[in-house]
């Protein structure tokens, strides 16, 4: 699958809020990279849930503005509004030969706003963790 018809798959799940449509996104060795974690986040199940936790974060507000495509990944930029501060980040996403993604970085700027966003990031991961019930 070419990188425009992976990123198509993005964008609808994106569109869609509907977090059920990662699972068949992500590869089953996928790495997650947060601005707020060190290590990255290795595992399909790791990456769907810090992705699950980013759609109720990011919420609705959350727009892509600019996009650079590669052959096997893409680049994009977004906005959206979290604990009343406007966020400015990137996705740095790559894809295998298959479309699934394999590895899924996230910036986010300025540093108020990635405060921001890690502690309700936290949260959320904290309140999923609870209601899986581990």
């Amino acid at each position: 699958m070419d990188a425009a018809a992976a990123l198509a798959r993005w964008h609808a799940v994106v569109e869609s809020r509907d977090p059920a449509g990662l699972q068949g996104l992500i590869a089953e060795d996928a790495v997650f990279r947060s601005p707020a974690v060190h290590t990255p986040q290795v595992g399909r199940d790791t990456v769907v849930g810090y992705l699950t936790a980013a759609f109720t974060v990011l919420g609705p507000q959350l727009s892509y503005e600019r996009e650079w495509l590669g052959d096997d990944s893409a680049v994009l930029q977004f906005r959206t509004e979290v604990g009343g501060l406007d966020v400015s980040g990137i996705d740095m996403i790559t894809w295998d030969e298959d479309g699934q993604i394999v590895d899924f970085t996230v910036m986010v700027r300025p540093k108020k706003a990635l405060d921001v966003v890690i502690e309700h990031m936290g949260a959320e991961l904290l309140r999923m963790l609870e209601a899986a019930g581990s």
